[in-house]
């Protein structure tokens, strides 16, 4: 497969690869308890602890990715725009622009 080379194209292609239901609540819930943790810890001065973020983020999407979807994440070829794909699905997921 040619490298993507246009974000919008990349957020394209991520929709397809999270299109089960399963998968995309598991996606849903580790970014959202990586928002949880992150605002504790940053209330709570608990810096040290950041290094578990993306060990719950990527763990609960990890397993959406091998299990339920029977693919392979795109952060391994694509770090950044996965991970900014991953908050954009979660925020469309919380207004309603995407369903579960």
């Amino acid at each position: 497969m040619d490298r993507i080379k246009k974000y919008s194209d990349f957020y394209a292609f991520y929709l397809t690869e999270h299109s089960n239901r399963t998968s995309r609540i598991l996606h849903f819930v580790g970014t959202l308890l990586f928002f949880v943790l992150i605002s504790y810890f940053i209330i709570t001065n608990q810096y040290n602890y950041f290094w578990i973020l993306p060990i719950v983020g990527y763990g609960f999407a990890w397993v959406g990715h091998f299990f339920f979807e029977k693919n392979k994440p795109a952060t391994f070829q694509y770090p950044f725009w996965s991970l900014i794909s991953d908050f954009k699905l979660f925020f469309e997921l919380v207004v309603g622009k995407q369903k579960f």
